[in-house]
């Protein structure tokens, strides 16, 4: 895949990102509002380590980061919800949100060191 494909596909996936933040999850899933955190962001560093492989650790961060911003961004549109319809239209800023988030990149970003160190090593 060239490089430019990678960038529109990585633009592509977090507009759709941003926007899945912004609405509130049906009911059914408040249950396991944590676990879709960390698996979003394990899956988030899985892909994007495979198609950026040398910038594992700029894509770890600016995940951590991307998260915490999407949890002001919440926070901020409830505010402005609540002014122009009279309710919140999803969850507030949530620190543990932020930290399933990066318990999802450390993973992710485990498995992808992990799976680098075996296929060195096979190569060797």
């Amino acid at each position: 895949m060239s490089l430019s494909n990678k960038y529109l596909l990585l633009l592509f996936f977090t507009l759709l990102s941003i926007v899945g933040f912004m609405i509130k999850l049906p009911s059914v899933f408040s249950d396991f509002n944590r676990e879709l955190h960390a698996l979003f962001y394990l899956c988030a560093t899985l892909v994007l380590t495979l198609m950026f492989p040398n910038r594992w650790t700029l894509i770890g961060i600016g995940l951590l980061i991307f998260g915490i911003l999407i949890e002001f961004a919440q926070e901020f549109s409830n505010k402005i919800s609540i002014r122009l319809i009279g309710r919140k239209i999803h969850g507030n800023f949530d620190i543990v949100d932020v930290k399933y988030n990066l318990f999802g990149i450390v993973v992710g970003l485990f498995i992808f060191l992990g799976y680098r160190f075996i296929v060195k090593a096979q190569s060797s």
